[in-house]
């Protein structure tokens, strides 16, 4: 086993390890609280409730409530807007008054709360949209790219894992020989780069062996405002993903990663 393989198998047992469950007695509500950092860097917590033979997600209203305490509104941009009902499609999300909520069936248990979780780590980087001198986020900038490129993408593609598990990357490139998935990264840390490598490592004999085509997997990383670490870039690297700064995006190198 590779370094990198023994550091994504920690990070497996470092979730698992800081996840802890409770019940409330007097509303059968089970409390998950996550490892996963909001944003006043305290846990995200989600909740779950056995309803008849269904479960059901919550987030208890504490997300757009937190964006709300920032001076937040999603309603008051239209940009802004969007973009959260987006999110809400992309993970199978609905809002019930403040409060966002998944309801599943018991066999995919695992995937409601993965979704859940991601669902609410997406909508915290609204964020980003306070000001309003902005008028996109970085995931518009890829798109622009892309399309300064010619190049035909479907966006927001879904592919399913070994694990059956399904995960969401931000555009999908097919060719006659080969297909590249691309995830975009305004920041990334070890958390986003770890549940990106799992992503792409669970779909990647998947989508080859359904395909029959070379599949490649492209972080765009913006570098512009925050240096990013080498260990990051090599960790990508060391499981056949590529990556392009964002800074570098009209290197010939890089501009042939995807048109050639």
């Amino acid at each position: 086993m590779n370094t990198i393989n023994q550091h994504i198998n920690e990070y497996y047992q470092w979730l698992k390890d800081r996840t802890f469950v409770q019940k409330d007695e007097q509303t059968d509500w089970y409390v998950i609280n996550t490892p996963f950092f909001g944003a006043f860097n305290d846990s995200i917590d989600i909740y779950a409730k056995k309803v008849a033979n269904k479960i059901l997600f919550s987030d208890n209203g504490e997300t757009l409530n937190n964006l709300e305490i920032q001076g937040i509104n999603i309603n008051q941009s239209k940009l802004r807007r969007n973009i959260f009902e987006n999110i809400l499609r992309n993970y199978g999300l609905k809002l019930l008054g403040e409060e966002l909520i998944i309801e599943t069936e018991k066999k995919n248990f695992s995937q409601a709360k993965h979704n859940m979780i991601c669902g609410i780590l997406e909508i915290n980087d609204l964020q980003v949209l306070s000001k309003n001198t902005v008028s996109s986020i970085f995931k518009e900038d890829v798109r622009n790219h892309l399309d300064k490129l010619d190049l035909i993408y479907t966006p927001d593609f879904i592919s399913k894992g070994q694990t059956g598990l399904e995960f969401n990357f931000d555009f999908q490139i097919a060719k006659r020989n080969e297909e590249i998935v691309i995830k975009s990264f305004n920041t990334i840390n070890k958390i986003y780069l770890s549940n990106f490598l799992f992503s792409w490592e669970d779909i990647r004999p998947i989508r080859e062996q359904t395909t029959k085509k070379n599949i490649r997997a492209i972080a765009f990383i913006n570098d512009e405002e925050k240096e990013v670490k080498q260990e990051f870039l090599d960790a990508l690297l060391s499981k056949s993903a590529d990556y392009i700064l964002w800074s570098e995006r009209n290197n010939e190198k890089n501009k042939l990663k995807l048109v050639a």
